[in-house]
């Protein structure tokens, strides 16, 4: 047995033997986290020809000495499923030369969103309110429960990392990012950001921990008009309040909390003192802000794909997010990214940029082996490298989504949501409903459900936040961005319900919706942030009594909006539902 390979020895010294028998091509290797798809029966991608957006996962196993891969599940993909294809990525990593086992990471994947660049459907996993949701509850015993439960259900498919949670301040109203977020109060969002990393990795990383990746340093809630920076209009935070510092709050706490690693945004900084770079290239903010100020010494993982281009991306192109640095080339993007102080790279697949890099003397041997000590620490102290490699293909069929698991999620769901205002609730069980956007089976076990509003004693509909739907390329589909208000031809076909019959209207939050319209004419108004017809009917039916509160307050316009500044929590004129606002009933 080499002394690596040993339990009995103390994880440095494991370590430091492991980096010692390491080539510079195995240690680059470590220093790429990239994506691998899962096909639904189990199996390891393998494409007979051109693999789009996901390589072969044995070319990267093998052929790139990758071990670092957050899993896209393209369709649905049972959770046992995914147990199986991890143990056959670690069987196929077993073989490598130095058998280094696989680190399996994973979006979000608890809620109902689905968007492949930054959440995923629960699919099998418990289901609970978006991040956005948690942070409806404002309790931070409910998000540790939230976290443990998502940790064993990780824990049983073999995820080792949560490239999650969010510490960003929803302080802008139109980006698209806002249901990922904990909130806008920058007070409450650090208590719930640490009671969520307690839940996932506990007092210390160890072997029944899950990891956390929290992000995005050192906060991207205030893009420029609320752009998301995945796209190259949306490459600017700025910073018109001056609170920049009021952004790191979060982040202090997760430090406290023991957070094992931080993943910097794409978004660069304008008006600052720091480089005009993103953050990911940004020495200033990793190594200065970061590194020096906070003492941080566990890994940071870039953003995906700061480095190489795409060429189909959903259908359509997609450069680098390279924001401030698109002129250089591959290699100097490689070398902003090691010399800025990142450990790994994000979306990537070219260690041989970083062979490159050390061979030609422009990188020392010596800075690679500080990014493999931290990388290879997390391995070691998750028990990757003993009894944690495998997992339990039935275990996990048990583990995941287990009925009191489910219980809890939906027991979330509904304390999340907010009761804006009534005239109606709660309502009598038995009564006509007449529902639009609602499961008529689920709405039946509460109510007669009837064909037209003429023949209702109450309507329920149901409704998303509205946004721009003319982004119709590439990824662009997936990011609800632009306007918060809704159009004349969303509201014609609620108000036409709403003039017949008392309605009670409900809107999925993703991003703070402007509700003035429907304010004006609904008997009951609620918000949702991630919750099932049936967590919905228990609150309008009284039974179970409505104890959210909203998370960012409701703008009245978006005039309002767009004369808030980014920075600023809460910072509309005269909001129609201030922060904090829920009807207890």
């Amino acid at each position: 047995m080499n002394p690596y390979q040993n339990p009995a020895l103390p994880i440095e010294d494991r370590i430091s033997d492991l980096i010692g028998r390491m080539t510079l091509e195995e240690k680059a290797g470590l220093m790429f986290h990239t994506m691998a798809a899962v096909n639904a029966d189990g199996t390891l991608f393998e494409p007979s020809g051109d693999g789009g957006m996901f390589p072969s996962t044995r070319w990267l196993v093998e052929d790139k000495l990758i071990n670092h891969v957050n899993i896209l599940t393209m369709g649905p993909v049972a959770p046992a499923k995914i147990a199986e294809w991890h143990n056959r990525i670690q069987e196929l990593a077993a073989n490598t030369r130095l058998g280094i086992p696989v680190t399996v990471s994973t979006d979000p994947r608890h809620g109902f969103i689905d968007n492949p660049a930054t959440s995923a459907a629960a699919g099998g996993f418990s289901v609970w309110p978006e991040p956005i949701g948690l942070g409806a509850t404002k309790d931070p015993s409910l998000v540790r429960e939230f976290a443990d439960i998502a940790r064993r259900e990780y824990l049983a498919a073999g995820i080792r990392v949560a490239l999650h949670p969010m510490a960003d301040l929803a302080t802008e109203p139109r980006w698209a990012r806002t249901s990922g977020t904990l909130g806008s109060d920058p007070a409450t969002v650090a208590e719930l950001l640490k009671a969520y990393i307690e839940g996932f990795q506990g007092p210390s990383l160890g072997p029944d921990s899950v990891a956390t990746m929290v992000k995005h340093f050192p906060g991207a809630g205030p893009q420029m008009n609320g752009e998301d920076a995945h796209f190259p209009y949306g490459r600017e935070q700025v910073y018109p309040g001056g609170r920049f510092a009021e952004h790191l709050e979060p982040f202090e706490a997760a430090f406290e909390a023991g957070a094992a690693q931080i993943m910097p945004y794409y978004g660069m900084p304008i008006g600052t003192s720091y480089e005009e770079v993103g953050f990911g290239f940004n020495k200033g903010i990793i190594e200065g802000l970061l590194r020096g100020r906070y003492g941080f010494d566990g890994v940071v993982c870039t953003d995906w794909g700061l480095v190489t281009d795409a060429d189909d991306v959903f259908g359509a192109p997609m450069p680098a997010r390279a924001w401030g640095v698109e002129d250089l080339s591959r290699l100097d993007r490689v070398y902003r990214i090691i010399e800025a102080g990142a450990d790994q790279l994000g979306g990537e697949y070219c260690p041989e940029l970083i062979v490159s890099l050390v061979s030609s003397g422009r990188v020392p041997l010596s800075r690679i082996d500080e990014s493999a000590r931290r990388i290879l620490r997390d391995k070691f102290r998750m028990g990757l490298f003993d009894d944690r490699r495998y997992v339990s293909v039935t275990g996990a069929a048990e583990e995941i989504g287990r009925p009191a698991y489910v219980a809890a999620g939906l027991e979330a769901q509904r304390r999340s949501i907010v009761v804006l205002q009534s005239s109606v609730l709660p309502l009598s069980e038995g009564i006509n409903v007449y529902v639009d956007g609602v499961d008529p089976d689920v709405a039946a076990r509460y109510a007669k459900v009837v064909a037209t509003p003429a023949e209702a004693d109450i309507a329920v509909v149901r409704r998303h936040a509205p946004y721009d739907d003319t982004r119709t390329t590439g990824f662009e589909t997936f990011f609800h961005a632009g306007r918060l208000d809704f159009t004349d031809a969303e509201l014609a076909p609620v108000l036409e319900v709403t003039d017949a019959v008392p309605t009670v209207v409900d809107v999925l939050l993703d991003r703070p919706a402007v509700l003035t319209p429907l304010a004006s004419r609904a008997a009951a108004l609620t918000g949702n942030f991630g919750a099932s017809d049936e967590a919905l009917f228990d609150i309008l039916f009284g039974r179970t009594k409505p104890s959210g509160t909203l998370p960012f307050e409701l703008p009245r316009s978006m005039e309002a909006v767009v004369a808030s500044r980014e920075d600023v929590p809460n910072d509309t004129e005269d909001p129609l539902f201030p922060y904090g606002h829920g009807l207890t009933l």
